[in-house]
């Protein structure tokens, strides 16, 4: 059931226009960027051979489907301009953007990078690879890192906080101690020392950063706690004979999660901005994974082809943008100190 003051909040938050178009055009592009296979790569959308379609983005076909001779993944550019492919009636329809972010283009003229042009539209990078599919799918790799780490250290931050605001003496002294021993870790060194051991990865970064990211949420939901254990429904609810859970996720939790909502969207933001910091130092996702960060480094290397660090740059400062508007809406919304001061 949702109540009526989190209904009223949701519709102030509807009614803030550059908060929830920002909100809906976030949601579009990052709805758009899971289907990153199907706009940009170098594997044709669908292939007909032989009165047969095929759907090469979705599923592997060897080259003994085409009429090959071996069973290693088919060959398309080569079947494009094959005569017996097409005498079998072979045809090939291509995604918006024909190139794989991981495959370089060595057909173009002239050494790479290269400029922007109607086969590029935002040129290529170092190796040749097309900037605008590296764009995209690393603003997928982006989102779905920062959305990952937001639920992780969520879950990790209510725990944690609730266990300490709720239980209280001790137990909350003892564990204010080990988070400030915790978070005073240096937070490069721990991503240099696990990259080193375990290499660079998706899941390696993510579990470094949710190490970390969670002791800012507890905090919140420990003052939370602390304020709302002490309450009257609190402690009627513990007099008719509640128990602990129930008082915990019934009473107290959905009434501490004001500051969690307002927290997201910033949190959003900073998980982009430092995952794109470690790829451009080097520390963050492997080569030749697309990341904007990794694009940024290679635009310093190449100052002659600016592009490439343009495009990172505007596709990061929309990106930002429209998350901090977000997340003005929703504290303007959902935070009571806000409301209490407009």
């Amino acid at each position: 059931m949702i109540s009526d003051l989190t209904k009223s909040q949701f519709q102030k938050f509807r009614s803030m226009k550059r908060a929830w178009w920002s909100f809906w055009i976030l949601l579009f592009f990052y709805v758009l960027s899971l289907f990153s296979e199907q706009i940009a790569n170098n594997r044709p959308l669908i292939l007909g051979y032989e009165g047969k379609l095929y759907f090469p983005t979705l599923t592997f076909y060897d080259e003994t489907t085409f009429g090959g001779a071996f069973k290693t993944e088919a060959d398309y550019q080569a079947l494009k301009s094959s005569e017996a492919f097409r005498a079998n009636g072979g045809w090939m329809v291509y995604p918006l953007i024909p190139y794989d972010p991981l495959s370089s283009d060595w057909e173009a003229e002239g050494p790479p990078p290269h400029a922007p042009s109607s086969e590029h539209w935002l040129g290529t990078d170092s190796a040749a690879r097309d900037v605008l599919a590296r764009i995209l799918y690393g603003f997928r790799t982006a989102m779905n890192f920062a959305l990952a780490l937001i639920v992780l250290s969520v879950v990790l931050g209510i725990l944690i906080g609730s266990i300490q605001g709720y239980a209280g003496g001790k137990i909350d002294l003892l564990g204010q101690r080990i988070i400030e021993i915790w978070s005073a870790l240096p937070f490069l060194y721990v991503v240099i020392l696990m990259s080193s051991i375990y290499g660079q990865s998706f899941m390696i970064l993510l579990l470094v950063f949710g190490l970390f990211r969670w002791i800012g949420i507890s905090y919140y939901i420990r003052a939370e706690f602390l304020r709302l254990k002490n309450q009257t429904y609190v402690q009627a609810a513990r007099a008719q004979g509640a128990r602990h859970v129930g008082v915990v996720f019934k009473h107290i939790l959905p009434n501490a999660l004001n500051p969690i909502i307002t927290i997201v969207p910033f949190s959003l933001v900073t998980a982009i901005t430092s995952l794109t910091a470690l790829d451009f130092l080097g520390f963050g996702l492997a080569p030749p994974a697309p990341s904007w960060g990794e694009l940024l480094r290679q635009g310093l290397e190449n100052l002659y082809a600016p592009w490439m660090s343009l495009s990172a740059v505007i596709a990061l400062f929309l990106t930002l943008l429209l998350a901090s508007f977000v997340g003005e809406g929703a504290r303007a919304a959902f935070d009571p100190r806000v409301q209490s001061k407009s």
